[in-house]
Order: C-alpha cells, then sequence, then structure tokens
C-alpha cells in the first residue's frame, strides 16, 4: 500500500519522466476535486497527504537508505494541488469545463507548466528547502513551495490578461 501512495498508483514507476508522469496523474484528479467540490477541499486534501507523505517517506528512507528517490511522485500530486487550489479560483460547473472565458481549464494548464517549471529549476527558496530539509520535510518541501509559487502565478498571469483585455 505504501508504494501505491508513495508512486501514485504507480505512475512513477514510468520508466521516462516519471515526475511529470506523476503531474500528469494528478492535474485530473485534482481538476475532478474543483468540479465536484471546490479549492477548500483540494487545499485540504493537499495538506493531508502532504502530512501523510512526510511519514511514509521518512520511513521509506529509514528502510532503504535512499532519500528522494524519483519514483516517489506524492511530492508531485501534493504541489499540483496546492498549485491548483490557489489558481482557479473560479467556480465553475462541469458543462463550463471547456469554456475558455471562465479561465478555469487555461489556469489549470498554466499551473502545470509553471508547476513543473519551478520544480525542476529549483530557483530561490524551492531549491534550498530540496537541498537542506532533511527526510520527508525535504522531499515534500520543495514541490508545496513550487505549487504555491505556480498557483500564485498562474493566477497572477490570468488576472494581468484580464486587465489587458478590458484595456483594449
Amino acid at each position: 500500500m505504501n508504494w501505491f501512495f508513495l508512486t501514485v498508483g504507480y505512475s512513477g514507476l514510468s520508466p521516462k519522466a516519471p515526475g511529470t508522469v506523476g503531474t500528469l496523474v494528478s492535474l485530473p484528479l485534482g481538476m475532478l476535486i474543483l468540479l465536484y467540490f471546490d479549492e477548500t477541499t483540494l487545499f485540504l486534501a493537499a495538506t493531508l497527504i502532504s502530512v501523510i507523505a512526510i511519514q511514509v517517506i521518512n520511513n521509506y528512507e529509514k528502510q532503504t537508505g535512499i532519500h528522494d528517490n524519483q519514483k516517489i511522485v506524492i511530492d508531485e500530486l501534493a504541489g499540483m494541488w496546492f498549485a491548483l487550489s490557489v489558481a482557479p479560483a473560479v467556480g465553475v460547473a462541469t458543462n463550463e469545463v471547456f469554456t475558455l472565458s471562465n479561465g478555469f481549464l487555461i489556469q489549470s494548464v498554466l499551473s502545470f507548466v509553471l508547476f513543473r517549471f519551478f520544480d525542476i529549476t529549483k530557483p530561490s527558496i524551492i531549491g534550498r528547502i530540496d537541498k537542506e530539509a532533511p527526510g520527508g520535510v525535504g522531499v515534500m518541501g520543495d514541490d508545496i513551495i513550487a505549487g504555491f509559487a505556480a498557483g500564485i502565478s498562474s493566477a497572477a498571469l490570468w488576472q494581468g490578461y484580464l486587465k489587458l483585455q478590458t484595456l483594449f
């Protein structure tokens, strides 16, 4: 069960780009939670999963001696869900998902792209957490901060786009 959890349904076992595959699996799951519940539920789910994952990762590292195994992608799920819970601040009905003007789909995809950017490049504090924080906190922490950075950036870009539309 722990391996299923840590690899997000075994998506982290992908031979190529397990982090990106784990994030791609997490994106539609997060979008479904946003559609059928709300951003608060997604935020709380990401928080709960993060707390549990830190402990499970700590246990995994004690057993194996391996820090931040690339197959562990629960951190990508948490980061992606934090990004989604911050960015699409628009409640949409299921029949409005593909209406681009409400921003849900655009911000979701933009959050994915920005999250992968921050997670891969690890600028500023994201990189420091990744390198300096021990155990599960280090594995989860950089992705959590990358998720917030992606969500805030996505929301800012969308709001900037909306402001530009009102000027023209």
